[in-house]
């Protein structure tokens, strides 16, 4: 029978890395013998496993293989990766590679070579002159460029248990109204924290709830105590700031006691005629029409903001970017050295983040539905904790948090 052998090596045991290897292997029909295990006797031990694969057709061991390494199975006889030229701009050659958000090294001549920045939904060119490897999306890709092909050659290291007890590991991934969210909120302003005296980067990927909810004034405090270096949305979340700003309104209805104003429905498209008037958002700042609010807050302050349109926006904002392909480039720039990522009422904007952040990126979604947070879960964001809350009294306890020890 067709057989190969792999190894396992770190916190396989509590990361439930070996488990999950075993039901692979088993859900693909194949069967395995452990050769040789050896378990760590303290937490911060490594251990190790040494398992003999066996299937019925070599391609069903292929197929096996395949799975059991984005689990972080190493093949004993690691051959070289395969490669082949991208056919033309866009287009990656049949059979090509497609990452994950993990670490990921592939094998050239012998030497593993860092796949960076770790991304998933992506292939994977390799420059074998610099001995260089990179995702690449399809607007990426290059005719002639070295593209990954198959499995052979790729090492897949998932994340694994810290040795210190950690909330983002323990609630990553589930989804209930249910948690104890005092705990979990502790626990991310402790990270937001540590990104700020390490010099990381803090995102914020926020939806016009916020503004409607009356949190709007909750993120320009978190943006005044800097804990806040780069702001993504869309034009929504914009607009309605900036309505709120000129006009106290947010979608017509006044934010501070939420009654509907006279004529409030024109509101949101006579403050973006104002902001297009003025020439973008930073300019009406340095004019003084806009003088409060979440987007004046990132101008004052220096956080990069991009905002990313779609088909529905009125206006757009000067500032919105309407491409779909450069508002992805801007944002793939844009999380570059992110560590923390709060995710706030957008599902949509939370998804394409989410595709674009290493799994080793602490990621909180924050939203009323759970649905949102399962979807971002599914679509491979696994590190993703899910709170099911309101996002204003989120900002509220994130905020107590983080003033009380200032």
């Amino acid at each position: 029978m067709p057989a190969e052998t792999v190894e396992l090596h770190g916190h396989i045991i509590d990361s439930l890395i070996l488990p999950k290897v075993l039901d692979e292997i088993l859900t693909q029909d194949g069967s395995f013998e452990i050769e040789e295990i050896r378990i760590g006797k303290e937490r911060t031990d490594s251990s190790y496993a040494r398992v003999h694969v066996e299937a019925a057709t070599p391609e069903q061991l292929t197929e096996i293989l395949h799975r059991i390494k984005q689990q972080g199975a190493e093949l004993v006889h690691e051959k070289d990766v395969r490669l082949a030229p991208a056919p033309a701009d866009g287009v990656f050659p049949e059979g090509f590679y497609v990452s994950t958000n993990q670490d990921t090294l592939v094998r050239h001549q012998g030497a593993w070579i860092p796949v960076r920045p770790s991304r998933m939904d992506c292939g994977v060119a390799l420059d074998t002159e610099t001995r260089t490897a990179a995702p690449r999306k399809f607007s990426q890709v290059r005719q002639g460029e070295q593209i990954v092909i198959g499995d052979s050659g790729v090492r897949v290291i998932p994340v694994q248990r810290s040795t210190e007890r950690n909330v983002f590991e323990f609630m990553a991934s589930s989804v209930s109204s249910e948690k104890p969210k005092a705990a979990i909120v502790r626990a991310i302003a402790e990270e937001m924290r540590a990104a700020r005296a390490a010099g990381t980067k803090i995102l914020v990927v926020g939806g016009p709830t916020i503004v409607h909810t009356g949190a709007g004034r909750h993120l320009v405090r978190l943006i005044e105590l800097g804990y806040v270096d780069r702001l993504f949305a869309g034009n929504a979340l914009a607009v309605h700031d900036i309505e709120e700003a000129l006009f106290g309104t947010a979608l017509g209805v006044h934010v501070e006691h939420g009654t509907p104003a006279e004529e409030g429905h024109e509101h949101h498209i006579r403050a973006i005629n104002r902001i297009r008037a003025a020439g973008g958002i930073r300019a009406a700042v340095e004019q003084g029409i806009l003088t409060s609010g979440v987007m004046h807050a990132c101008v004052k302050h220096g956080v990069e903001y991009i905002l990313a349109g779609s088909i529905r926006d009125d206006g757009p904002l000067p500032d919105v970017i309407t491409d779909a392909l450069a508002a992805q480039k801007a944002m793939l720039a844009g999380v570059e050295g992110v560590s923390v990522a709060l995710m706030i009422a957008t599902a949509l904007h939370s998804i394409a983040t989410g595709n674009l952040l290493p799994a080793t990126t602490k990621t909180v979604c924050v939203d009323i539905n759970p649905a949102v947070v399962t979807k971002l879960a599914d679509r491979g964001t696994f590190q993703a904790i899910g709170l099911v809350t309101d996002v204003e009294p989120f900002f509220v306890e994130l905020l107590e948090q983080l003033e009380s020890r200032k």
